[in-house]
């Protein structure tokens, strides 16, 4: 399961309703790909559809999509959302990550 913290939650909702997501019905996609600095990279983007195989979740009255490949690497994953002095945006707590980089936009295992 992936959480989404009060701070995520609000922002979430702030820019799927900016991008004519509507966020009762619409999902966030949340996923891994290869790159990055440390290897792997952490994808969130929004999304009207589920896919096969897909894995649906919702935390905090966001709903969350997951690949099957990306699961894997994201299980116990709470999203959260920085404003501080070390930027802006979206920051993944990943209990699976060994090594994050220092942007924390990608982590090894």
């Amino acid at each position: 399961m992936i959480k989404v913290s009060d701070i995520a939650k609000k922002k979430v909702l702030e820019l799927m309703n900016d991008d004519g997501f509507n966020p009762n019905t619409d999902y966030v996609r949340v996923g891994v790909k290869s790159g990055g600095c440390s290897g792997l990279s952490y994808e969130l983007k929004f999304d009207k559809e589920q896919q096969e195989g897909d894995k649906v979740f919702e935390d905090n009255d966001v709903k969350i999509i997951v690949d099957k490949k990306s699961f894997l690497y994201l299980v116990g994953t709470t999203l959260e959302y920085s404003g501080g002095l070390n930027g802006t945006g979206f920051v993944f707590n990943n209990p699976n990550a060994n090594r994050t980089c220092g942007c924390g936009e990608s982590f090894s295992l």
